[in-house]
């Protein structure tokens, strides 16, 4: 038995020389990927042994090895059946190794060292290896696929998701006014919806781009999405305005990871020769989704008659019907996601070979039936699957409480997210990481900036326009009338109104000022930016009117009464020619970009990503200048329009930019911290451009064109990815 066993380690030492052989020359590669969890120790090896010469048989005594020879075959059972070629076997001996044996023990015939004698860095340089020739085989394989039934299918679908997130933006903005006046939000609480959407599109974008690395692009997309829309459905029935704020938070932390885990998606089955300009096709939906929000704003939110109420506690005014139409896109694109695959790159990427084949061989097959090619057959038997170094968690499954295990995997997956984030600034993507945040930083900060900029000097406007063409009255005396039409955009100073009824009329925009009201009756009466300053009511009666408090300021009241006072605030959109033109003026802004996503569509792969990035910002940054010469608000919206025309072409090369930049393991985690970054740059550049709104045109028009000629000047380093394959 002894000597047996000494034979059995010197075949073994032979083995392990000439696997180093074997994998000095790459002769031949291990393509078959195992993916199996087991819960205890397991070894796994590979060998195949010929021994004419030894008819005996070993058995597993006090740790040994039982391997049974087979004289007619010269291999085990458990190799039975395979071509003399093929060495790859499973289970050839099985059983925990000597302790004594040391190395030996664990190396097989014709196989490499065990990856546990092997360093962390060894094993990265393995995997990078692998993961080039992945991308070179990839890249052929979605060649064979071609182009078709498919990705027009999965472009429908995404393009749903990329539309939602476009809606989630453009909702803020046009609900925001509805709502304060609503919920009776202060002015000192308004800014809050806005900033707390995009708090929670910044959190989102990084959370959930780094979730699509790890657990996949489709799992992480309909979790994301299905967030977006409970919350965004729930916001449209909350009452208070905290709750509201508590929905959009979680509405735009969904809504987050839309764009990144899009993107990634989408270039993953995309060849190379196509991805540039099908991905810039991808990004015509976020206009779809401006033009379908701003739309939708136009044709409900002005009619306030789209409104019940059930009591006084609960109002469902048109606003929250907007709301509800908004999330449709998004609900339609969970649906249409749960007929999706996953990405098969990312299944590649994580070791399962077998499912990845399935995927690639359906999108073969439905390309080829569309085409009429039903009989053309799937050529391909394996594909290389990059090593997959394990990461031992321990969870405490036994002695742990099922809460305990919850965080402890909460924070694993947090902590994994956190090393994938931390390597996308590791060679050889540091470099490129770098120059994209400042590009990516820059654009964000020049375009969403003059974006906010643009709607509020064009109000600014039509505000100075407005109050020029108000009517003063001065030391009028009325007596014994009826008012009973509306008043609007007037100032009444130093007047006496004795006897006068004001019976089911509005006031809009109507001060009154050091004015006397003797024996008047107030009834039935509707007010919108309406004050009294200084004024005294004698034996005034007041009924069934919105006239509050804080509306009748520095005002004495001698013998007067109120009878049922509404309280609250009042939306109406009554003849309110504002809130038509400034959905109409976004509606405009969007569609604006359309020019210039056919453009970019259609040069993408003809001049390159770079001439088109470098190109589209600086002329973007130079447009800014004409900003002098906009004194009225045709002008305005005539600047809008071109630089968001402008402007389009720089971001749909920079998400063309950025998925090529990326490896697979690490796409969707820089796409999301970038996007976050873009949300955090847009807060900066809405603060700082709104502030200098009816100051200066000067430091607006210089602060944008520099920040974007200067990430455009950044944008020409970046390398060119127009020739490259995926990586």
């Amino acid at each position: 038995m002894e000597e047996t066993y000494k034979d059995r380690t010197s075949l073994v030492k032979g083995a392990k020389d000439i696997a180093k052989e074997v994998k000095r020359q790459a002769v031949k590669k291990v393509n078959k990927a195992v993916d199996k969890a087991q819960d205890g120790y397991t070894q796994r090896s590979y060998s195949r042994f010929q021994d004419e010469e030894d008819d005996d048989d070993y058995y597993v005594q006090g740790g040994h090895y039982s391997v049974e020879a087979n004289d007619d075959e010269g291999s085990s059972e458990a190799t039975e059946g395979h071509d003399e070629d093929d060495e790859i076997y499973e289970g050839e001996y099985q059983g925990i190794p000597n302790m004594g044996q040391g190395k030996d023990g664990m190396v097989a015939l014709g196989q490499p060292m065990h990856d546990e004698y092997k360093d962390r860095h060894e094993l990265e340089t393995e995997r990078r290896a692998d993961e080039e020739e992945l991308a070179q085989q990839y890249e052929l394989i979605i060649q064979e696929c071609g182009h078709g039934r498919f990705q027009w299918a999965l472009f429908f679908v995404l393009g749903m998701a990329l539309m939602a997130d476009g809606v989630e933006v453009f909702v803020v903005g046009f609900v925001l006014p509805s709502a304060e006046t609503d919920m009776c939000i202060p002015n000192s609480g308004s800014g809050w919806l806005g900033s707390i959407v995009y708090l929670g599109m910044m959190v989102g974008a990084f959370f959930w781009g780094g979730l699509a690395d790890k657990v996949g692009r489709r799992q992480s997309l309909l979790i994301c999405m299905s967030v977006n829309g409970f919350f965004a459905f729930l916001s449209s029935f909350v009452q208070g305005y905290g709750f509201f704020l508590f929905c959009r938070l979680f509405s735009g932390f969904g809504i987050g990871g839309a764009v990144p885990t899009v993107f990634s998606y989408f270039s993953e089955v995309l060849a190379r020769e196509k991805r540039g300009e099908h991905l810039s096709w991808l990004c015509m939906f976020w206009m779809i989704g401006g033009i379908y929000a701003s739309a939708m704003a136009w044709a409900i939110i002005p009619h306030y008659g789209w409104s019940f109420s059930m009591g006084s506690a609960y109002q469902f005014h048109s606003w929250r019907v907007f709301v509800i139409v908004c999330a449709l896109p998004c609900v339609s694109s969970v649906v249409a996601l749960t007929f999706m695959p996953e990405s098969p790159r990312f299944l590649l990427e994580i070791g399962k070979h077998d499912e990845a084949w399935m995927i690639l061989k359906q999108i073969h097959d439905t390309n080829m039936r569309a085409r009429g090619q039903p009989e053309k057959v799937f050529t391909v038997n394996r594909i290389k699957t990059p090593k997959q170094i394990d990461e031992l968690i321990e969870i405490e499954s036994d002695t742990g409480t099922w809460y305990r295990r919850c965080f402890v995997r909460i924070r694993t997956e947090l902590y994994g997210i956190w090393l994938t984030f931390m390597r996308c600034f590791n060679y050889p993507v540091k470099d490129n990481t770098i120059k994209l945040t400042i590009v990516w930083f820059t654009l964000s900060f020049g375009y969403y900036g003059l974006s906010v900029w643009f709607p509020d000097v064009i109000k600014h406007l039509q505000s100075d326009e407005y109050a020029s063409r108000v009517k003063l009255f001065r030391n009028e005396e009325v007596s014994n009338f009826v008012f009973n039409f509306t008043l609007e955009n007037q100032i009444h100073s130093s007047g006496e109104y004795i006897n006068d009824r004001f019976v089911m009329m509005k006031f809009k925009s109507v001060t009154f000022e050091d004015s006397l009201f003797k024996n008047c009756v107030f009834e039935d009466i509707t007010s919108l930016n309406t004050y009294f300053r200084n004024c005294t009511f004698v034996n005034t009666t007041f009924y069934n009117t919105d006239l509050e408090q804080y509306k009748f300021v520095d005002s004495d009241f001698i013998n007067c009464t109120f009878f049922h006072i509404r309280t609250g605030c009042q939306i109406s959109f009554d003849d309110d020619y504002s809130a038509y033109w400034i959905y109409f003026v976004n509606f405009l802004g969007t569609l604006a970009v359309l020019p210039g996503n056919i453009v970019s569509a259609l040069l993408m792969d003809r001049i390159g990503r770079l001439t088109m990035l470098g190109g589209s910002m600086v002329l973007s940054g130079i447009s800014c200048f004409f900003l002098w010469f906009g004194t009225s608000e045709s002008m305005m919206i005539g600047m809008l329009c071109l630089y968001n025309g402008l402007t389009i072409s720089a971001w749909n090369s920079l998400d063309v930019i950025t998925v090529e930049l990326y490896p697979t393991d690490r796409r969707a985690t820089g796409f999301g911290f970038l996007n976050a970054l873009c949300k955090a740059a847009a807060v900066l550049g809405n603060l700082i451009f709104g502030s200098l709104v009816g100051i200066t045109k000067a430091i607006p028009i210089l602060l944008a064109s520099t920040v974007l000629v200067c990430g455009g000047l950044v944008g020409l380093r970046l390398p060119d990815t127009r020739t490259q394959v995926l990586m």
